[in-house]
């Protein structure tokens, strides 16, 4: 194994919105830096609900602002749900903070899925892969899209994005977007980005917190069998590009050791 990820732990949720917050606006300002926007893909789950926490909170500084108008936001993973369905990632989104954030701070450019293709996963995930095409140029010219910031969860069987244990997406290196007619947990069919494209990012973090992580956690970050989870791929793939952000409950008992700082 190569150098590995970043584990940082906070003591309750609220400071580890205000660490996330600075390690997202880092992520942000690298990328306006590099080609005047700033490419991310968000996950589903709680995420959501600590990124608000983290990103509509005052600015407490001319090096703290979230220049929201120069965001261009994907799904990691979605749901073959319409857009305003209880299961969409993306209505869980805009409900948790997209609808929240104040106008002066611009509005972010939002890719959902093309909700035309329900009935037809692959369709919907070959289009959802144009739609990174259009953003990060054509698939033939480049190998593989290189996000800013992958900000992700972590299942209690260890899975990200729509990528289950066990699953054959998980052997999958062509494809930029894939679809999956029987997922574990339901609703069963989805589209998602590829392990490639998730290792491939230049900064990937998952936010994991409360007791009911710490079985998980323990496993993907102490244990050689965690090392084949959906969770522990990402690690290998991505070595130190890989933060962790979880609160004391989620890693009590792990032995792996912590950043002090970021």
């Amino acid at each position: 194994m190569g150098k590995s990820p970043n584990l940082y732990t906070f003591s309750n949720i609220d400071n580890l919105a205000k660490s996330l917050r600075t390690y997202i606006v880092h992520c942000q300002n690298s990328g306006l830096g590099r080609h005047g926007v700033f490419k991310v893909a968000v996950s589903g789950g709680s995420l959501p609900h600590t990124l608000a926490k983290a990103l509509l909170a005052p600015s407490k500084g001319s090096d703290d602002v979230i220049h929201f108008n120069k965001w261009e936001i994907f799904f990691a993973d979605e749901r073959a749900v319409p857009l305003d369905h209880p299961d969409s990632n993306y209505k869980l989104l805009k409900d948790e903070l997209l609808d929240k954030i104040p106008a002066k701070a611009g509005k972010p450019a939002v890719h959902p899925v093309d909700i035309k293709y329900l009935d037809d996963i692959q369709e919907m995930a070959d289009l959802y892969q144009e739609e990174l095409m259009k953003s990060f140029a054509a698939k033939d010219s480049v190998k593989l899209p290189i996000f800013d910031l992958l900000l992700l969860g972590c299942g209690p069987d260890g899975h990200t994005c729509s990528l289950f244990p066990n699953h054959e997406l998980l052997r999958e290196s062509d494809a930029w977007v894939a679809p999956i007619e029987d997922s574990p947990k339901p609703p069963a069919k989805r589209i998602t980005l590829t392990l490639p494209v998730v290792t491939h990012g230049l900064k990937i973090a998952f936010v994991a917190t409360g007791e009911g992580k710490k079985k998980i956690l323990k496993e993907i970050l102490d244990t050689e069998d965690g090392r084949s989870l959906p969770c522990g791929l990402v690690n290998e793939g991505g070595g130190d590009k890989v933060s962790w952000f979880t609160d004391a409950k989620a890693v009590e008992g792990t032995t792996f050791p912590r950043r002090g700082s970021l």
